[in-house]
Parts: structure tokens; sequence; C-alpha cells
């Protein structure tokens, strides 16, 4: 099976964590988003994962660097495509036709998500849902009698399915499905000027092709600063690190995750912190906060905050959002 992870979204609403790191890249408790889901599919698939493909926005020697060793440490082939323009997630897709064909695992790269992934042979393509108390604020699926998708419907005013769509989709036949957006791309077939996979998905069930949902257990949103610290949270709970760096004059409430060689001097930390690879904080009463590596807190009293990376501060806010090398003194 081939892996597809499109990843060349801007990340807007999560500036200013997003201006320079993109959000596939932003750590969670000592990983990246982006590598958790690939260690997830390759773990818990029942397929083996022969390549990957990952779809970025421009050539970006560090990311790609970053990319290639997350392939190499799950033993997959790496290929990276660029979606230059904005043009919709089939688009996105189909910039990695090279690598659309057999069975094929479409990941877009805000989602993480926890399940066994035993996909079903009986069935040309799976959608990937959970169920929600507010399918209003979803795309969702409606299902037959026979639990097979009868019709996808976009933030629905009524409440016609609670099954919401979380962006994983599985395909059967990968060359079936580059053919379909090869041709909604040469029809320029576009809702609200993008090339959407709903229609894809809609043009091969009107041509007979059963799809069917795949519920998943769990569902970490990364979308908001706000979402990104609730899932942070609920990734920190389920696997409780070990915290096995040296810390001086200072107290830990787990659950946390402190990087080996970062320093915590005189301060008291958590719940529900991560630190970063060599940041440094000092006199500091820090919880419920993201910091990524290599920077330097002083004097900080945090609470649902995200520091980003090579950040200096020594100020006096209780809540902050700092993105990537700024410096507050």
């Amino acid at each position: 099976m081939n892996l597809i992870i499109p990843m060349a979204g801007r990340g807007t609403r999560l500036l200013p964590q997003t201006l320079i790191t993109p959000k596939p890249l932003i750590e969670i408790a000592g990983r990246t988003i982006i590598q958790r889901i690939v260690d997830i599919v390759s773990k818990k698939s029942n397929n083996k994962i022969e390549n990957i493909g990952f779809i970025i926005q421009k050539q970006d020697v560090k990311v790609e660097e970053m990319l290639n060793l997350i392939g190499s440490q799950n033993n997959i082939n790496v290929n990276i495509f660029y979606q230059k323009e904005a043009l919709g997630t089939a688009h996105a897709i189909y910039c990695a036709k090279k690598i659309l064909f057999g069975p094929v695992l479409i990941v877009f790269a805000d989602t993480l998500f926890d399940a066994k992934l035993i996909i079903p042979e009986m069935t040309d393509g799976c959608v990937f849902v959970k169920e929600v108390e507010n399918p209003s604020a979803y795309g969702v699926v409606k299902l037959n009698q026979s639990g097979e998708i009868i019709e996808f419907i976009e933030k629905p005013k009524e409440p016609i399915s609670n099954l919401a769509i979380v962006g994983i989709y599985y395909f059967k036949n990968g060359t079936l499905l580059a053919d379909e957006i090869k041709y909604i791309l040469d029809k320029n077939i576009m809702i609200n000027g993008e090339y959407q996979i709903t229609t894809i998905l809609e043009n091969l069930k009107n041509k007979n092709l059963v799809f069917i949902p795949y519920k998943i257990e769990k569902w970490f949103d990364f979308g908001t600063p706000l979402n990104l610290l609730n899932s942070h949270t609920e990734i920190l709970k389920k696997e409780t690190p070990v915290i096995r760096n040296q810390v001086k004059d200072s107290t830990i409430i787990d659950p946390c995750y402190i990087a080996d060689d970062a320093q915590i001097i005189d301060s008291i930390i958590g719940p529900n912190v991560s630190v970063g690879s060599g940041t440094i904080i000092k006199s500091s009463n820090i919880k419920n906060t993201i910091i990524q590596s290599n920077s330097k807190i002083e004097g900080a009293t945090f609470n649902h905050s995200i520091i980003g990376n090579n950040v200096e501060y020594n100020q006096d806010f209780k809540s902050v959002n700092i993105g990537d090398y700024t410096t507050f003194k």
C-alpha cells in the first residue's frame, strides 16, 4: 500500500507558530505531528507501506531532510512532491500521481488519530469517520441500511448523520483515483475555486464503487491553538512520558514531557507541559503549555501557552502564543 500525506497547507489558524515551522513539524511531547502519523500507519496497518508521498508547498532542504529521516526510520521509500498553488485537496493528491497505483491511503497532515488500520478487502474504499456531538461543524457521511456510504454532506444543518469525515481516505485502486482526479482537473470542475476530494468520492460512488465508513477510536485536532493544547493534554495522559533528565531545585507535576537535554532550574513544571530539546527554563511556574526547542525562559508564569523554537522570554504575561525566533525581554 502507498501512503500519501498532503501537508502543503499554510496553517494560518495556528499563527504565529506556523510562520516559519510548518504545522505538521510542530512537536507534541517529543515527536512531530507528521512523525506520529507515519509511526501510527506503519505500526498499526495490516498492509505494508511500500511508498510514502509527502506533498509540501515548496522545496525546503531542512523539511525534506526531516521527512526522509521519518521514512527511513519506518523503512518506507520516501517521495517528495510540491503543490505550489493551493488548489484544493484533490489537486494536492494528484501532485503525487507517480505513486497513485494499487491500494492507497491518504492522511491529511493535521489529522492525528488512534486506530487499528485493518482495511476490509471487500470494498472499493473507506472514508474514516468519528462520531461527534455537533455534526453541523463537519463534513459527514450518510449510510444506507447495508452500512454503505450513499451521500457526502458538508456541514449539515439538519441532523442527518453524526459521522464526521476526519481527513483519512482509503482507495483500493489508486489508478482509478488518479484518472478521476485528472478528469475533474481537465474539465475544471471546482467547488469554491478548488478541486475537492469530495467531488472525486461522489463521482466514483456514482460509477458504482462502494465506499464504507471506517470508525476511528481517537481523533486529535491541531487546527487552532486551543485544540492543539487540548490534544497535547490528551496525548500526554495517554503516553505518560518518563522524564530522565536532571532537574535542579524544581518540581515536575505529571504528566509532562521534558527532553533529555532540556534544563529545568528552580521551577515548577506541570501538569500537561512539553519542553523541547535544548530549552532552558529558570525560576518559572508553567502548566498546560507547549515549549519547542532551544528556547530560554526565565521568570515565566505560563498557563495555556505555546512557545516556539529559539524564543527568549523574560516577561510577566500569564498566557502567550509566541512564534519562532522571538525575544521578549
